[in-house]
């Protein structure tokens, strides 16, 4: 593994980290907290303008075209500063859906319109009392001549207003046919039948609920072939893994320094907080799991971009990350004490939005069940147990 990074990745890092500084500070942060739309406009428009809402979409298709490797040293200057806005979910995960569904070349323009920021499609695919996995998509879509007809709810659907599109798994198969009976579907939110609900989570990072009642989709609008949509949810989410665990990552590290920077400038009984051994102990500790995290990541995101197999070290990446995402910033709750918790101190943000990542997507039990069949069953057809649905 070679991760003496090139002067264009160190370029990339400088330019995001500059680029958070000047629009994507704590106060912005604090601004998109439960905002109904959650994005921030000059962040959006920077990142358009500099090319980042392309970083991992193919240049044929008006993107950067950079590999996992560039894209991971991007997120993790983005979770330094805690960005928000929709850019995962629209230009990382959907864009990632429909290309390994085969259907890059069918929706060019809106791969195009993705990259650029013209266009934001979020994914839904989780449901209510659902699990991770594919028995856990039951929305119904039912053929009805040359169109399907949408019935279900689905639940966690980050930037649902914001978008103009969303790219739905649905079951347009049997309930007991596994993942080759899901679809992917590009449904517009303002169709009719459709209904947004906004949730509220402990990280404030606009979710969504979002019910569709007899809602008509034209069989275009279908993404890929018949059966596919599982098969190529499941890589995109292998690739959206190692960036979430990017992310978490960079939080982690800047909650750190955030921390060690408070027992420097905090008094007790005469001297600086981190004097005392017990404190000075804990950020010793959590220095070693964050760089424990990142060389993980990036080894992770190396791997994916030389064409290796992530199917370990993705899951493993986002799992240790997010844990060492969570834990630094408890410790940082410690070391700041009863104040870490109040609104005016920075780092009550990264704790809520660590323990919020840990659980999105993919949380940490279903990552667990994936390292775990990749290592007993590496030798075996993978069959992975959706531990929420087994």
């Amino acid at each position: 593994m070679d991760l003496q990074f090139t002067d264009e990745q160190n370029m990339l890092r400088d330019m995001t980290r500059n680029l958070c500084a000047d629009y994507s500070g704590a106060d912005v942060v604090r601004k998109m907290e439960n905002d109904p739309l959650g994005v921030p406009a000059e962040l959006w428009q920077q990142m358009r303008q500099t090319g980042l809402l392309g970083m991992g979409i193919p240049e044929e298709h008006g993107g950067m075209g950079l590999n996992m490797l560039d894209c991971a040293v991007i997120y993790e200057e983005l979770g330094r500063s805690l960005a928000p806005g929709p850019y995962f979910a629209s230009t990382v995960m959907s864009a990632s859906a429909i290309r390994h569904a085969g259907d890059a070349s069918a929706r060019a323009g809106l791969l195009a319109a993705i990259g650029s920021g013209d266009a934001i499609v979020a994914p839904a695919w989780l449901e209510p009392d659902c699990g991770f996995g594919p028995a856990g998509v039951q929305l119904r879509a039912a053929r009805d001549g040359d169109a399907y007809v949408l019935d279900g709810i689905k639940r966690h659907v980050f930037h649902a207003a914001a978008a103009q599109q969303l790219l739905v798994l649905a079951r347009s198969g049997g309930p007991n046919e596994g993942g080759g009976a899901v679809d992917l579907f590009l449904v517009d939110t303002d169709a009719p039948g459709v209904r947004l609900e906004q949730q509220r989570s402990m990280a404030s990072d606009t979710q969504y609920k979002v019910s569709f009642d007899g809602v008509r989709v034209p069989a275009a609008n279908r993404v890929g072939a018949a059966g596919s949509g599982w098969k190529a949810w499941e890589a995109a989410m292998y690739d959206g893994l190692i960036l979430l665990a990017a992310f978490a990552a960079g939080g982690a590290e800047r909650a750190l320094e955030i921390t060690v920077q408070y027992s420097k400038d905090r008094e007790q009984f005469g001297k600086p907080i981190g004097a005392f051994q017990a404190l000075a102990h804990y950020m010793s500790d959590a220095s070693a799991v964050v760089d424990g995290a990142r060389m993980l990541v990036q080894e992770a995101a190396w791997a994916h971009a030389n064409g290796k197999d992530v199917t370990r070290l993705a899951p493993m990446a986002k799992l240790f990350a997010c844990k060492a995402f969570r834990d630094v910033t408890h410790m940082a709750q410690q070391v700041h004490g009863g104040i870490g918790f109040t609104l005016d101190y920075d780092i009550q943000l990264f704790y809520r939005r660590a323990k919020q990542l840990q659980m999105n997507w993919w949380d940490s039990r279903y990552l667990e069940g994936l390292i775990a069949a990749d290592i007993l069953d590496r030798d075996a057809p993978r069959t992975i147990p959706d531990p929420f649905t087994a």
